[in-house]
């Protein structure tokens, strides 16, 4: 593997500066799981990284409709390679419910950084939540399928798309009719991941006489066994992507499908939101992860590489590129982990929520839709970086940028989250509690960059406050980046205080380049403590 990727056999969690920086800023717990990660970051730069090459390239999931009988099955086959790296990722999903926090899932999910592998932990993961959170007495081994699914015993899945409405819920079909102790769910679900893979989904249905509309949904636990122990739903196919092939996608066709309601049926979309909340986390970190995997073949790779007579690295427009991977590599971090921690201190909120978990969403948005295009510059920067070499696919870079490029789709693209963001401000006021936060941050800091990023902060915010209407969803996207620049700004800062200076110069960059949309200032031509190499931190 050496000959194809220069961070194959390294560790990826000593190697990561920003990483290392952002658990000790954000998460009070770090100390007691620091060994773990070092050992996870081994394990990540060496069988997992072998592991996605391998099944992107040579082994993609295959789906199997009958077993050798003639019988419908509609099972895919795994590589044993990814079946071996799922089995032993499992207890990533198992921190929040041991009392170890959602930093620690977020921060290992990091490390693994694979999208098609964090898919499936992230969907499974998602699963248990509804399960632990809302599922009462109705499911009988409610204990025994969550410890399956913590144990990779078992699969989930959260199968919410349906073709004629896509991020549109309310427009969805699917329906539930009561049947005893069960529900008949009909209809179909058109983006499934975990398609053939999945032992237990979660799916949306409309119960019979519910409301038209997103607030009419329900939420149901879907076995892919019946009780007569027959196959309980059909997979039509599976996908053809161009990337993430370590998770299979496909189309699912419920008929008369047997489903457990999942806590109250007048609460659905409530529930299915809130899980939005825990993979929209998940795509902004790892979103962070696939630009970093691609950081780290570019550290390499300019140290060895001669051009014009120099290493490439000493060449001043690599150094400016350097400086910008640095600088989305960090601010982006610092984003998706403040908003995990929000999450965290507000995650057992139930509805109606509390103010917190509403800053919680509110946060979240700025980070999944800000990641997703960090992600998708750095990977596309890192294949420029390599040359003609980026474009093969024996080398590692351009299966970063093809993975990199579902993260602003996934989950609600940008033109949701915006919508959604819209809401927070609109409807629950969350900005308020955010803006009570942020301001003294940017304040006690007190440099012109921090007015800076405080003076757009606040009139974006104030906008979309004062309209309405189609006028303020024609401005809902631009502000949102506006506040996710300035609120990366501001942590950048937070994180000087206690990780050192090299995190205000970055804040200074953020300024300068997303804010005043500037050139960097030649100054970082010299000082390469910026570019957060492991040889430079």
């Amino acid at each position: 593997m050496n000959n194809i990727s220069y961070a194959y056999g390294t560790n990826h969690f000593d190697d990561d500066v920003d990483i290392q920086a952002v658990l000790r800023h954000f998460w009070p717990g770090h100390e007691t799981h620091w060994s773990r990660l070092q050992e996870f970051g081994a394990f990540a730069g060496r069988d997992v990284y072998e592991a996605v090459y391998h099944i992107d390239h040579e082994a993609r999931p295959v789906l199997t409709a009958h077993d050798l009988d003639g019988n419908r099955i509609d099972r895919v086959r795994l590589s044993p390679t990814e079946k071996r790296v799922l089995s032993e990722t499992a207890w990533i999903n198992r921190a929040p419910y041991e009392g170890q926090g959602w930093p620690y899932h977020y921060a290992l999910l990091y490390l693994l950084g694979d999208p098609g592998l964090g898919c499936v932990l992230t969907i499974t993961g998602q699963t248990v939540y509804a399960l632990y959170k809302y599922a009462g007495a109705g499911i009988a081994n409610r204990a025994q399928i969550t410890e399956d699914l913590l144990a990779g015993q078992a699969y989930g899945a959260t199968w919410m798309t349906e073709s004629q409405g896509g991020s549109d819920l309310g427009a969805n079909e699917a329906a539930a009719k009561p049947a005893g102790d069960v529900w008949l769910l009909t209809g179909d679900k058109y983006f499934a991941s975990g398609a053939g893979l999945t032992d237990y989904a979660i799916t949306t249905a409309r119960p019979d006489g519910a409301a038209a509309g997103p607030k009419g949904l329900a939420l149901f636990l879907l076995p892919r066994i019946n009780r007569a122990g027959h196959l309980n739903f059909h997979v039509r196919r599976l996908k053809d992507k161009s990337a993430t092939r370590a998770v299979p996608s496909g189309e699912v066709e419920l008929n008369q499908s047997e489903a457990y309601l999942i806590g109250r049926a007048d609460e659905g979309i409530y529930y299915t939101l809130e899980n939005l909340t825990v993979s929209r986390l998940a795509n902004a970190v790892v979103a962070m992860a696939t630009g970093k995997k691609a950081h780290l073949e570019v550290l390499q790779r300019v140290t060895r590489r001669r051009s014009f007579g120099q290493v490439l690295q000493d060449h001043p427009l690599i150094r400016r590129d350097l400086t910008d991977l640095a600088v989305r590599s960090a601010a982006g971090l610092a984003l998706a982990f403040y908003s995990v921690q929000k999450f965290n201190e507000a995650w057992e909120d139930r509805p109606p929520y509390t103010p917190r978990y509403h800053m919680a969403r509110f946060v979240t948005h700025l980070a999944k839709n800000r990641t997703a295009e960090h992600a998708a510059a750095m990977t596309q920067s890192a294949m420029e970086l390599f040359g003609g070499l980026g474009f093969l696919e024996e080398y590692a870079v351009a299966r970063w940028h093809r993975e990199a490029l579902i993260t602003p789709i996934w989950e609600g693209p940008s033109n949701i989250q915006a919508l959604d963001f819209l809401e927070t401000v609109t409807k629950q006021k969350a900005h308020r509690t955010f803006l009570s936060e942020m301001i003294p941050i940017l304040e006690g800091f007190g440099t012109p960059n921090a007015s800076r990023a405080q003076t757009v902060m606040e009139q974006a915010l104030s906008r979309l406050e004062h309209l309405s209407g189609r006028e303020a969803q024609w401005y809902a996207k631009h502000d949102l980046q506006r506040v996710a620049d300035a609120t990366q700004v501001g942590l950048l800062y937070q994180m000087a205080e206690d990780q050192g200076s090299r995190y205000e110069k970055l804040a200074d960059l953020y300024v300068a380049r997303f804010l005043d949309h500037d050139e960097y200032p030649s100054w970082v031509d010299g000082d390469p403590s910026i570019w957060g190499g492991p040889d430079h931190a």
